[in-house]
């Protein structure tokens, strides 16, 4: 951030008296511009024994299969916004919302929320964001074409908690991934 959305100042970063972290801070009109997580809603939809999954559209992960989620706006709740991605890159209206994975994901400062859903209908389809939308059954999830590690995570949830039929919610975190060391 180079520029206060305030006044227009430049911003400088500091320790706010009475904080403990670095913030960029306006000197002009002394508006402290907190930066916070990003939030992540999504749905696991489900028909029967079967899952819908997406393949995605748009980068990151152009081409990768993925639970229908995305960026939650200001003025909606978590449902809301599960219920509007869903919608969005899969054309489908979900039920019976249940939240099931909260997946913290510091490294990219996101938090991942994911609701257990059944599908109102068979009426899906690819929205702008998708280039196909799909049901899988257990045994044909494409695991190595997910695009997230949060939805490889909430689908094997999922399935284990299935065979139980007991669906705790789940709070987890994921940390980032430890690249070789190049020799």
């Amino acid at each position: 951030m180079k520029f206060c959305s305030q006044c227009g100042n430049p911003v400088t970063q500091r320790i706010p008296e009475g904080d403990s972290r670095l913030r960029f801070v306006c000197d002009n009109c002394q508006t402290i511009h907190y930066q916070n997580p990003n939030i992540v809603a999504g749905c696991v939809p489900t028909w029967g024994t079967k899952v819908l999954l997406c393949r995605r559209a748009i980068e990151p992960r152009l081409g990768y299969w993925t639970l229908p989620a995305g960026f939650m706006e200001n003025g909606e709740t978590l449902e809301q916004a599960a219920m509007r991605e869903t919608a969005e890159e899969a054309c489908a209206r979900v039920r019976n919302l249940s939240i099931y994975t909260l997946i913290d994901v510091p490294h990219i400062s996101q938090v991942h929320v994911f609701f257990r859903a059944e599908l109102a209908d068979l009426d899906f389809a690819a929205g702008p964001e998708s280039l196909e939308v799909q049901l899988f059954d257990e045994a044909d999830i494409p695991w190595d074409e997910l695009a997230f590690r949060t939805v490889g995570r909430t689908l094997e949830c999922f399935f284990a908690d299935r065979r139980t039929e007991v669906y705790p919610v789940r709070s987890e975190s994921i940390p980032p991934l430890v690249q070789p060391a190049i020799t």
